[in-house]
């Protein structure tokens, strides 16, 4: 499968496609967050059930502006959440309605995290806007540390692949809950 530059899998993503993009940790799997075809394909290719929810990266925080409610979280919490970014920290934000259901799940927020990475950033400025993001494997695989890892069959059911590598942390990005700051995943 060929590499996409930035732009290209920009394009890809507008389209309504589904890609593969280096990230912090281990490679993603990403979309348009609010094109349901593409959300529920992406899905689809994962094996994974929809009240799950999705993981949603963006290059800065103003490109959550409008799905994050954070009248919700005391001024500590805002403060706690945001001096993380940019950086490998997820957090689970209260969402305002502007957040679909096949991006929340069975949830009242959402999942988000600002990166530093250069290529999801970059990308995600690229697009305009946050896009999904969650491990590049289907499901019951083990995630993908390098693109070499990342299966056959899964590189047969994508648009493509976004050149570059991970960020070399040794495990996915903690989730943590903002209101509490509770760790939901180490």
């Amino acid at each position: 499968m060929t590499d996409l530059d930035l732009a290209t899998a920009a394009a890809v993503l507008h389209r309504g496609g589904v890609i593969a993009y280096p990230t912090e940790a281990v490679w993603g799997l990403g979309c348009a967050p609010f094109d349901d075809k593409a959300v529920h394909r992406l899905l689809a290719i994962k094996r994974r059930p929809v009240d799950k929810g999705l993981i949603l990266v963006g290059a800065d925080l103003a490109q959550f502006n409008a799905l994050l409610d954070w009248a919700a979280l005391d001024a500590d919490r805002r403060t706690a959440v945001a001096t993380t970014w940019p950086g490998p920290h997820t957090w689970i934000v209260p969402a305002t309605s502007a957040v679909p259901a096949w991006i929340t799940g069975d949830h009242t927020g959402v999942a988000v995290r600002v990166s530093a990475h250069p290529v999801v950033a970059g990308l995600c400025r690229r697009f305009g806007g946050p896009i999904v993001s969650t491990s590049a494997n289907l499901g019951g695989e083990p995630p993908a540390f390098d693109r070499a890892s990342l299966s056959t069959a899964l590189l047969g059911l994508i648009d493509g692949v976004c050149e570059g590598r991970t960020g070399g942390l040794e495990a996915p990005t903690a989730i943590r809950d903002a209101r509490t700051g509770a760790t939901l995943r180490a």
